[in-house]
């Protein structure tokens, strides 16, 4: 697409990443009188087609809510009343249910393009949000009023001006790593092969959490009588799986799944990725502000890493709003700084939950192997342990933004 040179200050705002959690500060600012721009370097229709699906907390849910996209969601995802955590072959499974939460529901399975079709229609007739899409982000110049952004698309370059950035630009994030801020964390020794596979039996709604010494295995129920299985072994392991002719691929499956779903077929391709923990030093710099993976990844067990970023896509919404409504500059690092000391405990937390629990389950170390048994005797028996435990993985602990209780 041409870009269009405007005035002097062009925009409030600049959002570059058009994925799911930079779609949700969209939409979440969509009436709030600022002016936002949405840059994505890929087409929209090719950003839809990712084939992946995620594990939607209730707090996730809560904000999809209050955005106002939460109804055309619903009715395409899988509700599940159910989460069932075991450790291998290991007879004492621990089942979670609504009512130790004191909730309808545990969460939701919900796939790549339901949430991201409904951020996009949310923010077609919004006057105050634009797109610039497929549109790539040469250079950001940080000035004392304002960031200046060189874009290129098709070979026109042009600048805008805008009094915020933020990235919500993914784990390799050019916007921080221009900016020079640094990370801390390390590459796990696993990968994670990603499958959807259609079941023989019901999976009745039931989420599934295996712990097998070469890494955990998620099976999230889809509509349809699908599932997305995410499978963590180590490298080699991992992208032997992938290669693995499909039926034995299926039967290793089946057998890792208990035959609790039956016969099982692939619905689509293997996807391998290999997986990090990441944490960024600071979150926040005058006119610069990381959401999402840009500021931190985590391990995929539990499914933690996108209701992470949505939270912060809330969080940074309330605090741009406020601070928008008392004439202050949302820019000045002040107010971002409220944004990162929000954020950046609660996000540590996950991130250390996560790593404890792969690093806990992933071995075969006898103590380890009797600390660990001991942990599912007390998420068995002693409903507080349990609570929190939920509280933890559905996002309904720490601080709540506004967008949840609308």
């Amino acid at each position: 697409m041409a870009l269009q040179q405007t005035d002097n200050f062009d925009y409030d705002l600049a959002i570059v990443g058009g994925g799911i959690v930079g779609a949700t500060l969209a939409c979440a600012l969509k009436d709030s009188g600022l002016r936002v721009v949405l840059i994505e370097r890929s087409r929209q229709s090719a950003a839809v087609a990712i084939g992946r699906a995620y594990v939607i907390s209730l707090m996730s849910g809560r904000i999809f809510q209050g955005i106002g996209i939460w109804d055309k969601i619903l009715p395409q995802i899988t509700e599940f009343g159910q989460i069932s955590l075991s450790d291998a072959e290991y007879p004492g499974v621990v089942q979670f249910y609504p009512p130790d939460l004191g909730t309808e529901r545990l969460g939701y399975a919900a796939e790549h393009r339901v949430l991201l079709t409904a951020l996009q229609e949310c923010l077609e007739n919004s006057p105050n949000v634009s797109w610039l899409c497929p549109v790539e982000v040469v250079n950001a110049e940080y000035k004392a009023e304002a960031v200046e952004i060189e874009l290129s698309a098709d070979g026109d370059r042009k600048v805008i001006r805008t009094r915020l950035l933020v990235a919500a630009d993914g784990a390799r994030s050019r916007i921080r790593e221009t900016a020079g801020i640094r990370t801390q964390g390390w590459h796990y020794w696993q990968s994670c092969v990603v499958a959807t596979i259609k079941t023989e039996r019901p999976h009745n709604n039931i989420a599934y959490e295996r712990f097998w010494p070469s890494g955990p295995m998620g099976v999230l129920p889809l509509p349809g009588n699908r599932c997305q299985v995410v499978w963590t072994a180590p490298h080699a392991e991992a992208k032997a799986l992938k290669e693995l002719d499909e039926k034995e691929f299926l039967a290793e499956l089946e057998h890792r799944t208990g035959r609790e779903l039956g016969h099982l077929e692939l619905d689509g391709d293997r996807y391998l990725f290999p997986v990090q923990l990441m944490h960024s030093d600071r979150y926040t710099l005058p006119r610069l502000a990381l959401i999402g993976d840009a500021a931190h990844c985590c391990h995929p067990v539990a499914g933690q890493g996108m209701n992470l970023g949505i939270r912060d896509a809330a969080a940074i919404a309330q605090i741009l709003q406020t601070a928008h409504n008392s004439g202050e500059d949302i820019g000045d690092i002040r107010v971002l700084k409220r944004y990162e000391r929000w954020r950046k405990t609660e996000n540590l937390t996950i991130l250390g939950f996560t790593d404890f629990l792969d690093r806990m389950f992933s071995n075969n170390f006898l103590p380890v192997v009797a600390i660990r048994r001991l942990g599912l005797w007390m998420l068995r028996r002693i409903h507080p342990v349990k609570k929190y435990a939920l509280q933890l993985m559905t996002g309904l602990r720490g601080r709540h933004p506004e967008l949840a209780s609308r």
